[in-house]
């Protein structure tokens, strides 16, 4: 491995045994790493579509778990079930003043909830992005010109191919 940009062959990419020395074999080389970078930035905008979607399902998981009222409808007719006695000794006293059956006012969430099936996926999609992101940080850092130029050329692809799609929610290591 030469410590200098070159375009010269016999650098190992990835495995002792893929080591393109002929031009054929580094254009390869080049090859496969425009297919990696994009393939990265698909699943960047993988990540950005689906962080909308759970984004909003998490709101309507919140949403229907603290809007759930049991009101009586007009086809329900009242009984002795439905009147609740109330402790009148538990009210306040003066107009102004709160008692202890009035409710807090409820802030909304800061953190959205844990949901297994949101989270363990945005994980598993994570270590994928941040897999490929370190894969083609060892391609570049052969120094091999012809190996950066790919790389960066397969962002870019991708970029135009996918960027759209993700928002910009996906980034991770650019």
């Amino acid at each position: 491995m030469k410590p200098y940009l070159h375009f010269t062959g016999g650098d190992n990419l990835y495995f002792k045994s893929w080591l393109p020395s002929s031009k054929g074999a580094i254009a390869g080389a080049c090859i496969a790493l425009v297919a990696l970078a994009i393939f990265e930035r698909w699943i960047a905008a993988s990540r950005g579509v689906m962080e909308a979607h759970w984004q909003r399902r998490a709101l309507a998981v919140t949403t229907a778990k603290y809007h759930t009222t049991d009101l009586p409808t007009p086809s329900k007719e009242k009984t002795s079930v439905d009147i609740e006695e109330v402790d009148t000794q538990s009210l306040p006293s003066k107009p102004g003043e709160k008692g202890p059956l009035l409710p807090e006012r409820r802030f909304p969430r800061t953190i959205p909830p844990f949901i297994p099936t949101h989270d363990i996926p945005r994980g598993a999609l994570y270590a994928v992005q941040a897999v490929l992101g370190y894969a083609l940080m060892l391609a570049v850092m052969t120094f091999q010109a012809a190996f950066i130029i790919s790389t960066i050329l397969g962002l870019g692809i991708g970029e135009v191919l996918f960027g759209r799609l993700g928002g910009g929610h996906g980034q991770i290591i650019h």
